[in-house]
């Protein structure tokens, strides 16, 4: 289009905050197109490109998205610096014309010249967003208000406890939120079950609409937890029951289940081995024992990871304990022993 505006903003949104946001969403508000260029920081965060880039894609769906992958890695304001950024960006935008370049920091006066357009500088003080990404990377939940929710949430390690019933996961759960200051997520199924059940039984379309409203509960969870959120089953469970009691289940539970390895990165069984604890809600001994082997076999059918917990209380504590200091989101699991024997 003739006389068309085109603004750029690049970074490497290392996470993605308010103030990133801000220099979007005043370009959005002044020229025609606008494109975001993404760096690779494997230096700087251990967050993929391809997630950091998501987020961008997902909260400005209307913005294209350039993921720059061998983009200069020093960073400064020497000639020979300033000239390896013009000129990988140049290369990247190819005959794309800028006409409007948006940034915060005083890159913004020698990367605009190098592109021939108006150098649009947004907040350069920070009074208006006083953040910085080196700031949310120290401690992400004290500055969880400059943070997106959807970003906020690939923050968190999230932790689920999966095992049959009476194997421990709530007590487990809330303990740990305690021991490291943060919230933990109960089951959602026990409190649904208890308002629906009819002769200690759900139906499989109750089943499904569990597992949604447990997912959609975990998700409000997430945003206000403090490095790790701690959750009482998932989804799996959910459609292991509606398979333990109708030997089927709803396409949509399926559905669920089979996404519901890619919200947890750590998974955590809770072994069967103390005294089974009867009461009214709960099918027997034996029934726990079969329903025990259904998780496991469909944690390995899935090919999904996870550490087997035994013993009494503080000793799964001390399990998980140790699991997390030798844990980091998006590590390479290949690197952290798990298996069966945890």
């Amino acid at each position: 289009m003739a006389g068309a505006r085109t603004g750029l903003a690049l970074g490497k949104f290392a996470p993605l905050h308010r103030g990133h946001q801000l220099v979007i969403d005043t370009g959005l508000s002044e020229i025609d197109d606008m494109v975001v260029l993404i760096y690779d920081a494997s230096d700087t965060t251990a967050v993929p490109l391809g997630v950091r880039s998501a987020w961008l894609r997902e909260l400005y769906p209307q913005v294209e998205v350039l993921e720059a992958w061998d983009g200069p890695k020093e960073v400064g304001y020497s000639s020979d610096l300033k000239k390896a950024h013009e000129t990988y960006v140049r290369s990247l935008l190819g005959a794309r014309a800028i006409t409007h370049f948006y940034s915060s920091e005083p890159y913004g006066e020698h990367m605009s010249r190098a592109l021939g357009a108006i150098d649009r500088r947004v907040d350069p003080d920070k009074t208006r967003v006083p953040i910085s990404a080196s700031l949310i990377r120290e401690d992400p939940f004290r500055y969880r208000e400059y943070v997106h929710p959807r970003v906020y949430r690939d923050l968190i390690t999230n932790v689920v406890f999966v095992g049959a019933p009476c194997s421990g996961k709530t007590t487990l759960a809330e303990r740990l939120s305690r021991e490291f200051a943060t919230t933990w997520m109960p089951e959602y199924g026990r409190e649904y079950w208890e308002k629906h059940q009819v002769e200690r039984r759900l139906t499989p379309a109750q089943l499904v609409e569990l597992a949604e409203g447990h997912i959609e509960r975990e998700t409000r969870f997430l945003e206000k937890a403090n490095r790790y959120l701690f959750t009482d089953t998932n989804a799996i469970t959910t459609l292991t029951f509606a398979r333990y009691y109708h030997g089927t289940a709803d396409k949509r539970l399926v559905e669920l289940a089979d996404c519901a390895w890619r919200r947890y990165d750590l998974t955590f069984v809770c072994d069967i081995d103390f005294p089974y604890k009867e009461s009214w809600d709960r099918s027997g001994a034996a029934n726990r024992a079969a329903f025990q082997r259904q998780v496991l076999e469909d944690l390995a059918e899935r090919k999904v990871p996870y550490v087997l917990l035994r013993g009494p209380v503080e000793q799964r504590v001390a399990q998980v304990r140790d699991s997390l200091a030798r844990f980091h989101k998006y590590m390479n699991l290949a690197g952290f022993h798990v298996g069966a024997d945890g």
